[in-house]
């Protein structure tokens, strides 16, 4: 079996940045044909096209909040779109974030539909191909579906629109939008049958293994809420990875903070759209660390840090530290902060502020930590101990997301920007990322979001 195909740097973003029909049309100046299982997983390898995520939902979100007037003049047009949700964010310029997904999905897909005829593997070799490309797929469609669409909702997912749902490399493949409902679907149905296929490690954590797929799935599932799931799943990951950093050890030498590839926490790599953030942290956020907090004196610095484009306040730093992007992906506490979420959902507050005890003896010294006891509002202190774990990982925004469906945790966000003030109210249309309008404008069956 041989099969030809056109694999460029740019070559995936044609599918939805340029109309199908125009895609063949274009010039097409390398080739490369798949023929056997080490082609295939060589695509798999390739770092910089699956490890990163979206970008500009972290600006829309409340971890960064622009008080600087200097900083806000300066601020790029896409960013300053982005922060205070205008409809259209890119104007004229391409979607970097949506792009980079469907350049994932793309390159998944070949693999998918191709390696199980490949030549010169095992037929265990093949499948874990497999199983791998169906990771990558589900974490875009994940990514896209909780930016580019409405919140999980049991009620009204099989009607809201999700977005295209490409199952196959077919550049006449129609474009419509599946629903929130069936994107979800089919994410799942990748991961849990990815699952059987992987190894429980791998050689590092940038090839998706058993345990990172479940880590992903417990994601999934406490996303749309199935907290039953998500702690099973979540418990299950932990019974296999349960290492987490003590923050005391790199006080004296921040700068030897282990990089991806050794953290013992990072259970799947994938990473921010952009490799720093070089905002201002919001003052509810900064608020919410204990002056102890090494993850307050570690991991955020003063904005006069940040020589190239200083500003008022405090930055998010620990991608500065090694200079290696920002992990988005599964975490040992990540799951640990599922763990403790589900379970204070179904009644067992106890063992839920037992997780965060654990947790936070990892962030201060030794002489400073003391445990939480009598909590009065176990959830309130689970939601709060997430936010100051995960900032600046763009998290926040699927958070909000979820959380705005219940009237407890739902939020409005107001704020002052070049002079006037803006307002993001629960569940609004805002909460939606508009698709590009030139994406719709090449291919019209893509149904616009509502305004």
């Amino acid at each position: 079996m041989r099969k030809s195909i056109i694999y460029i740097l740019f070559v995936f973003i044609s599918l939805l940045n340029i109309g199908c029909q125009d895609y063949v049309e274009i010039d097409q100046p390398m080739q490369r044909t798949l023929t056997y299982t080490s082609d295939y997983q060589y695509l798999l390898n390739y770092v910089y096209r699956f490890e990163r995520s979206y970008f500009y939902p972290e600006l829309a979100s409340d971890d960064i909040d622009i008080t600087d007037e200097t900083f806000a003049n300066n601020l790029m047009e896409q960013n300053a779109n982005a922060y205070i949700w205008t409809e259209n964010i890119f104007g004229d310029a391409e979607d970097t974030d949506w792009n980079a997904l469907y350049q994932q999905i793309y390159t998944a897909n070949e693999v998918i539909t191709g390696v199980m005829e490949s030549e010169g593997g095992t037929e265990a070799e093949k499948e874990e191909a497999l199983a791998q490309a169906k990771v990558h797929r589900a974490f875009a469609y994940f990514s896209l579906v909780n930016v580019y669409a409405k919140q999980y909702d049991a009620t009204t997912a099989s009607t809201d629109l999700g977005v295209p749902l490409l199952l196959t490399p077919n550049l006449f493949a129609s474009l419509e939008r599946a629903s929130v409902a069936r994107v979800y679907e089919q994410i799942i149905t990748d991961l849990e049958e990815a699952i059987e296929f992987l190894p429980e490690t791998q050689t590092n954590a940038f090839l998706p293994s058993s345990t990172g797929t479940i880590a992903l799935l417990a994601r999934v599932q406490l996303q749309i809420g199935n907290y039953n799931n998500a702690l099973s799943l979540a418990e299950e990951v932990l019974s296999r990875q349960s290492s987490v950093n003590n923050l005391e050890n790199y006080i004296e030498t921040p700068t030897s903070y282990p990089g991806r590839y050794e953290d013992q926490e990072i259970i799947l790599i994938k990473t921010l759209g952009n490799s720093v953030l070089d905002f201002p942290l919001s003052q509810e956020l900064i608020d919410l660390f204990d002056e102890n907090d090494l993850r307050y004196e570690l991991f955020t610095a003063p904005g006069t840090n940040y020589s190239w484009s200083p500003f008022e306040g405090r930055g998010y730093w620990k991608p500065r530290l090694r200079s290696q992007g920002i992990h988005i992906g599964p975490s040992v506490p990540e799951m640990m902060l599922i763990r403790a979420e589900c379970l204070a959902r179904t009644n067992n507050p106890d063992e839920a502020i037992s997780v965060l005890n654990t947790l936070r003896s990892y962030r201060f010294r030794a002489e400073d930590y003391q445990e939480l006891e009598n909590v009065s509002n176990v959830l309130q202190e689970v939601l709060d101990e997430r936010r100051r774990e995960t900032f600046g990982t763009g998290l926040r925004w699927l958070d909000l997301k979820r959380l705005n469906k219940e009237p407890e945790f739902a939020k409005t966000i107001t704020r002052e920007f070049r002079g006037e003030t803006y307002t993001l109210e629960p569940n609004s249309n805002e909460y939606v990322f508009q698709i590009n309008p030139i994406y719709i404008q090449r291919n019209p069956e893509i149904e616009s979001n509502p305004r």
